[in-house]
């Protein structure tokens, strides 16, 4: 987005990953508004270990005890338990309506987790998927 684009009132923060825009002069940062905004808040929160952040330690999801869990009705009701109460504390902009948690690929110990959610300021539905799985040495970006 170039620099010059006014602010969403949803807010508007850094792209994540971060990325850098040379073409516009001074150089700036790529920044992402409203939905986007939001979405990509809701993955960094969902990815984020209470105690990784410095300046907010309680910050975070703690999904990592459940990555070796078996696929079972109470993994996929605590999943959801602790992903909403995570959204509820650290995401202001939505309230969560439905968060379902469901196998993707149980070979692979994958499993989705999306979140219905409604945005306060506007009081409109959207959703958000995130996938949930251990991932390999080999795939790390």
């Amino acid at each position: 987005m170039p620099p010059d684009d006014p602010p969403s009132f949803l807010g508007t923060g850094w792209a994540f990953p971060p990325e850098f825009l040379p073409q516009f002069l001074p150089a700036s940062v790529a920044l992402v508004s409203a939905r986007t905004d939001i979405e990509q808040s809701l993955a960094i929160l969902l990815s984020t270990l209470p105690g990784e952040r410095a300046m907010l330690p309680e910050y975070g999801c703690d999904l990592t005890p459940l990555l070796f869990e078996p696929v079972t009705t109470s993994l996929a009701t605590d999943i959801a338990d602790r992903v909403r109460t995570s959204i509820l504390y650290f995401e202001p902009r939505i309230v969560p309506e439905k968060v379902s948690v469901t196998a993707d690929d149980t070979a692979a110990g994958r499993v989705l987790i999306e979140v219905q959610f409604r945005i306060v300021a506007t009081n409109t539905r959207h959703n958000f998927v995130y996938p949930f799985h251990r991932r390999e040495g080999t795939e790390l970006p």
